[in-house]
């Protein structure tokens, strides 16, 4: 790699480090904000607010990562542009086309990433997220529990307080249990129990204990005195995450599949592509005049960011739904992607006409 070459690999990785870090920076404050609002809903368990936080930013990365390259090659070669560099280069025999190989020394590294973390590590995390709140709720310690003190259920449905609790979280010793059932009360005290999961929903068994039950003002309580009882806990609010998204994905090519599933699959791979052609698009779209100002391109690149991944998800949503033939896949918006990218490259390579009645020299 010749001394040229360096200096401009230096250049565009330093402007795609800054265009990601700023991303990822603002990109965190909103995965922040959504996984506080689950925990107050009781989607996920207080405890596990940091380990979802990377969780999440791990699945995040596919989206961020095509914008803060796009963006970063852009600031990068525009101000080769606004600062006359480029006039430079080109009366040294350095063209447009000379940049490619710069330009795909720091892409192509970016958009492996990008494949990595769509295809393999963004369903990782998502199965891990899953799972570890799953687990959270089959354990008082990690749902957030303590000993001695009264603890609020999911969605404030009910208060729940134990005396003791063993080291796995599962079994405890005098508990009082009042939930809210409409306009009902139900208060639940016990000895000792344990906590334990059936067909999908969370169980309370109960030794020896009372059971009041009745609505606040009114005379019609009940007392109920047992032995042996099993008390059903509020279920924590369904998520509206996408399903699939936690599926590996060659389980999405399986011959089992149903359309939604393959229509993921192709999502997935669309999205390396997808940050493929705006690395080759971002070297014409950076032409501009010298001293000219670089916010009338960050504002094109945005837009075309923002249209092409529409774009992907509404792929996503005609292959699932059978608008679409699963066939076309997505190629119908990559291969336009890629000839225009193709086009534009060309033009650049293109000697200027001479105007009619220049002078000859």
């Amino acid at each position: 790699m010749t001394t040229l070459q360096r200096y401009l690999v230096r250049q565009l990785a330093a402007s795609t480090a800054a265009a990601v870090v700023v991303l990822l920076l603002v990109g965190l404050g909103g995965v922040f904000a959504d996984l506080v609002s689950e925990i107050a809903r009781g989607r996920v368990p207080a405890p596990l607010l940091f380990s979802q936080l990377g969780l999440r930013i791990v699945g995040y990365l596919p989206l961020v990562l095509p914008l803060g390259l796009f963006i970063g090659l852009l600031m990068g070669l525009s101000r080769l542009y606004r600062d006359s560099e480029m006039a430079v280069l080109a009366a040294l025999g350095v063209g447009p086309r000379q940049l490619l190989a710069p330009l795909l020394s720091v892409a192509l590294p970016v958009v492996a990433l990008v494949g990595a973390c769509s295809l393999w590590l963004a369903p990782l995390a998502e199965r891990t997220a899953r799972e570890a709140v799953d687990e959270a709720n089959r354990s008082f310690l990690v749902a957030g529990l303590d000993a001695g003190r009264f603890v609020e259920l999911p969605g404030g449905r009910g208060v729940v307080f134990v005396g003791e609790l063993s080291p796995d979280g599962r079994r405890f010793s005098r508990l009082f249990v009042q939930m809210q059932r409409g306009e009902r009360v139900d208060v639940v005290t016990a000895v000792e129990g344990e906590l334990f999961l059936d067909a999908g929903g969370r169980f309370l068994r109960l030794h020896d204990g009372f059971r009041a039950e009745g609505q606040p003002g009114q005379r019609d309580f009940r007392l109920q005195r047992f032995e042996l009882n099993e008390l059903r806990l509020p279920d924590p609010e369904s998520s509206n995450r996408n399903p699939l998204a936690g599926r590996p994905t060659p389980e999405l090519l399986s011959a089992t599949a149903t359309p939604r599933a393959r229509a993921e699959f192709h999502y997935r791979l669309g999205v390396p592509l997808f940050t493929l052609a705006l690395v080759l698009l971002a070297l014409p779209l950076s032409r501009s005049p010298p001293r000219q100002s670089r916010h009338g391109r960050m504002i094109v690149a945005v837009l075309a960011y923002a249209f092409g991944t529409n774009l992907l998800l509404l792929g996503k949503a005609w292959l699932g739904s059978g608008q679409v033939p699963l066939a076309a896949g997505l190629w119908w918006l990559h291969l336009p992607l890629f000839l225009l990218a193709a086009w534009l490259l060309w033009r650049e390579g293109r000697p200027a006409r001479r105007r009619a009645g220049e002078a000859v020299a």
